[in-house]
């Protein structure tokens, strides 16, 4: 039980997250379709962050999130900084409810990560528009959405299957004392 929440456990979970955001940016770069796709995929990368978040809130600092979300803006071509700060406000936003959801049930933790990522797809579409930006088409945001929302369960799964990101239980503490 001690293993579990030690300092090298953490430093190296901390350490993962930016070399599993890397991974997934470097996927997602390489040519592997020669024809434009139909559908948007899902956005792993803010799924992975939302389930990290909500189930171990202490592996995902803010500047490791901020630092992740502004390269993959840069590496994407998207404005630098305006999905990076979403992102940064909408997980802190999660790690702050994490506590309150870690008792209730996995439908309400999707529950919460949807309607997070909906108000921030919100909130970057209307952003773009104010700065006359053209925020591409609506139905591929919509697609990309539904399908970030339908592969949440799939990424908490995997965190919680290969990397063991769970949920910790009331009354858990650290390896310095402190609650969970």
């Amino acid at each position: 039980m001690a293993e579990k929440h030690s300092p090298t456990r953490l430093w190296t979970m901390r350490a993962l997250y930016p070399a599993l955001a890397l991974l997934l940016i470097f996927v997602h770069l390489l040519p592997l379709q020669m024809l434009p796709q139909r559908i948007a995929g899902p956005d792993f990368l803010t799924a992975l962050t939302f389930a990290w978040c909500l189930r171990r809130p202490d592996y995902v600092p803010a500047l490791s999130i901020a630092g992740v979300m502004l390269l993959a803006d840069l590496v994407f071509q998207r404005p630098p900084g305006l999905w990076a700060l979403l992102m940064l406000l909408a997980s802190e936003f999660l790690k702050n409810r994490a506590r309150q959801l870690r008792e209730n049930t996995f439908a309400t933790e999707w529950a919460a990560a949807a309607a997070t990522l909906l108000a921030i797809t919100v909130l970057y579409r209307l952003t773009l528009a104010i700065l006359i930006i053209s925020p591409g088409m609506l139905s591929l945001t919509l697609m990309q959405y539904g399908m970030t929302v339908l592969a949440y369960p799939l990424v908490a799964a995997v965190s919680y299957l290969a990397f063991g990101v769970r949920r910790t239980a009331p009354g858990e503490f650290d390896h310095t004392g402190r609650t969970l």
